[in-house]
């Protein structure tokens, strides 16, 4: 890290350290992160007093969040089924992660602790890794620099640099060049993705492209057999899925879903919120009623037959997708941005979206190959839920299209898995 920078980045980690011991308990996300982190370092090395097999090797998964555990999925899962004898680390950095971390078939699971070099150098000695893997970008200077001079090889893989990244700001280049330079091999998403990697400092003989491994996971979930759940609510009725959906989308796609059961009396809508509070799930409850439309919750015993079938938690949405005879993907009416399009994709459901996804180069990849399309309000939305519920060889004609755009994206994971093994092997 640059010699000017250390100061005031030691002094933001004293601070990190004192929120941990004075701010109690709480559910917001800021206290839940904040009191995970008590005692995190001497958790480390207590799995590694009791649990680290000094002869076998150790890869380290980081990922921030659940996206980035997605994209580490695929590759964790190979590691574990071709490799038996390498033990796994996976750690996270949000409390929205939490739950997700918990089903990843690693050996050591928890949080990340706050980037500081002292307990960057800790958890590096207790853990004793072979190998640190970053997902997509998430890289920490201080746990970097500690890793590569303890000389442990440090790797990343469906490794993302967008355009308009606060990290390629000057401060953020000041503060992350040495440890973009520290790392030993990068697999970048896409090529325009390498470059701007490189103008960050990975050196060019370390970096290539790999692909994006979200797309080996969400195809390995279509493919799988669908769980009680989704089976529990198979219907013949014309489904639309709406998943992570905002108040924004709401306000177009609700009228406009009143407006296609005028012409298709029997359409099902499957409509999964982004938040799952009392005041958004009443709005919804409250339109349906005024719609005399038959309102259930995903796990009630009526949902099958119901109308509207509203899905009031979480970690169910990308299984859900399979009902899907369209899907509309929220967030693509709001600078929070577009959600991810690939999983309804990869069941080979046409999907629709709001016109604010130029962030997404997954929407952009769908658009091109006909199995996507951008609304831009409600009359918009209601002529193409017409077009495609409306007519099935439009419909499957797109739905095909969908899903041979995730089929082009496979093999990301293959050749992450083969970074991560030259990784150990050194």
């Amino acid at each position: 890290m640059n010699s000017l920078l250390r100061i005031p980045y030691a002094l933001a980690g004293v601070l990190t350290h004192a929120l941990v011991r004075a701010v109690p308990a709480g559910n917001s996300k800021v206290r839940r992160g904040l009191s995970a982190r008590r005692g995190i370092v001497e958790r480390y090395a207590l799995w590694a007093a009791e649990s680290r097999d000094p002869s076998r090797p150790l890869v380290w998964f980081h990922a921030p969040s659940v996206g980035e555990g997605l994209q580490a999925l695929p590759v964790i899962d190979l590691v574990r089924s071709r490799r038996p004898d390498v033990q796994i680390a996976y750690t996270f950095y949000s409390p929205s992660a939490e739950a997700f971390a918990r089903s990843v078939p690693a050996d050591f699971v928890d949080y990340l602790p706050f980037d500081t070099f002292h307990d960057a150098d800790r958890i590096i000695s207790a853990l004793r890794p072979t190998a640190l893997v970053f997902s997509k970008l998430d890289i920490w200077p201080a746990l970097t620099e500690r890793a590569a001079a303890a000389g442990v090889p440090v790797g990343v893989i469906s490794a993302t640099l967008p355009e308009s990244s606060r990290r390629r700001g000057v401060f953020a280049r000041a503060a992350l060049g040495d440890a973009y330079r520290s790392i030993e091999r990068v697999g970048a998403i896409d090529e325009k993705d390498a470059e701007r990697l490189r103008e960050q400092g990975v050196r060019r003989d370390r970096i290539g492209v790999t692909g994006d491994t979200r797309y080996d996971q969400v195809w390995s979930r279509a493919r799988r057999p669908a769980p009680a759940l989704v089976q529990s609510l198979r219907s013949a009725r014309p489904t639309l899925v709406a998943g992570s959906t905002w108040p924004t989308d709401e306000e177009h796609l609700l009228p406009a879903w009143t407006r296609i059961r005028d012409k298709i009396p029997d359409a099902r809508l499957v409509i999964a919120p982004h938040e799952t509070s009392g005041t958004h799930l009443r709005s919804i409850q409250g339109w349906a009623r005024r719609s005399a439309l038959a309102l259930a919750s995903v796990d009630s015993s009526d949902a099958a037959a119901a109308d509207v079938v509203l899905v009031n938690r979480y970690g169910v949405l990308g299984d859900l997708y399979g009902l899907a005879d369209i899907a509309y993907v929220g967030g693509g009416f709001q600078s929070a941005g577009l959600h991810s399009v690939l999983e309804p994709a990869a069941f080979g459901a046409p999907v629709l979206f709001g016109p604010r996804n130029e962030k997404s180069r997954d929407a952009a990849r769908l658009i091109e190959a006909g199995g996507g399309a951008v609304i831009k309000g409600e009359a918009d939305l209601s002529i193409r839920l017409s077009d495609w519920l409306g007519s099935l060889p439009a419909r499957d004609e797109a739905g095909a299209s969908a899903r041979a755009m995730v089929q082009d994206g496979l093999g990301a994971a293959e050749r992450s898995f083969a970074l991560v093994s030259a990784l150990l092997a050194r």
